[in-house]
């Protein structure tokens, strides 16, 4: 019998991007120019969809979609305070594969695996080789999950959970649906903007067949990563009632310009996509270069306070480990 050919999707990501070199020959950058490292992608490495590559400016070395994927030099350094695990989430996992750090809600560790490796990750760290499961291997997540009758959302995360095949997710959806408190189930994944084709028919097929309330959290940073292909994946779900929020993190020559932070809340509603949270840069080591001080962050979501209507207004937020909920910080 002939294997199953392989999703469009899948065979996107099978075609991304994985060298730093060739990334840069598509841009026509010199590697000096803007300060890629072959040491840091030997420990992080590299790795970007080609239909998010097209969507970076050729020539332009401060371009801020390359500047989130590309490796540079500055990841090498150690300041103090950066660290493997900024949020503490060794201390927060009771099984492997699961971590809870907030009340009613649990968050599952699907996978490793990324579509895209964004360099300021506060996983990039992780040890997902502990906590990676499959089939009958998620049965203790299963059974903590079922124990515990305050838990009422379960978010499958990563890594990102949508690089996972959708014969597998659909499996573990059902499982989590015949647990009778939960009530939701969200999803937090980047694939819908960096390989907008991962939203299809299968996908959607699970993702609205259980009785568990779907939820998306993507991730975007700036507005010129909603393409017409990623404004017709938001459609899909759209249709299906599945709501979109967005989570974003403030990156230092990315998004720390209160135009920028407008215009992306604008592109986002108008793909249909809440701005949720604005992320400070949590400090996980190889990221320093990506902070923005509290002080200009505040000042920043100050001045887009001041142009956007409240809805379009993400949270400036950050997460305290051990705290019970994500801290606000302004405005």
């Amino acid at each position: 019998m002939l294997a199953a050919r392989p999703a469009l999707w899948q065979q996107r990501l099978a075609e991304a991007v994985s060298s730093v070199s060739e990334l840069l020959e598509l841009l026509g950058l010199d590697a000096h120019a803007v300060g890629a490292s072959a040491l840091a992608a030997r420990d992080f490495p590299l790795r970007v969809p080609r239909g998010f590559v097209a969507r970076m400016r050729s020539g332009e070395p401060r371009d801020p979609l390359l500047l989130q994927v590309l490796a540079v030099a500055a990841e090498t350094a150690s300041p103090a305070g950066y660290v493997a695990d900024p949020l503490a989430e060794a201390d927060s996992s009771p099984v492997p594969g699961v971590l809870h750090k907030f009340d009613h809600r649990v968050l599952m560790v699907v996978t490793g695996a990324c579509a895209v490796h964004c360099r300021y990750c506060f996983r990039r760290h992780f040890p997902y080789a502990e906590h990676q499961r499959t089939g009958a291997g998620w049965r203790a997540a299963l059974d903590y999950i079922r124990a515990d009758r305050s838990i009422t959302e379960v978010i499958l995360s990563g890594g990102d959970p949508l690089s996972v095949v959708d014969d597998k997710l659909s499996t573990l959806a059902f499982a989590l649906a015949e647990i009778a408190h939960l009530r939701r189930l969200r999803l937090h994944t980047r694939l819908p903007i960096v390989l907008p084709e991962r939203v299809d028919d299968r996908l959607l097929a699970w993702l609205t067949g259980t009785r568990l309330r779907p939820v998306v959290v993507v991730h975007v940073n700036h507005a010129r990563e909603i393409d017409a292909p990623v404004r017709a994946a938001i459609e899909r779900l759209y249709e299906q009632q599945v709501p979109v929020l967005n989570q974003s993190v403030l990156l230092a020559g990315v998004n720390d310009h209160a135009d920028r932070l407008v215009a992306l809340s604008e592109a986002l509603f108008e793909a249909g996509i809440l701005p949720y949270y604005l992320h400070l840069l949590d400090p996980v080591a190889g990221a320093a270069h990506f902070a923005v001080p509290v002080a200009r962050a505040r000042a920043l979501v100050a001045a887009a306070a001041a142009r956007l209507p409240g809805y379009l207004l993400p949270r400036l937020v950050r997460e305290v480990p051990g705290a019970p909920a994500k801290v606000a910080i302004g405005p």
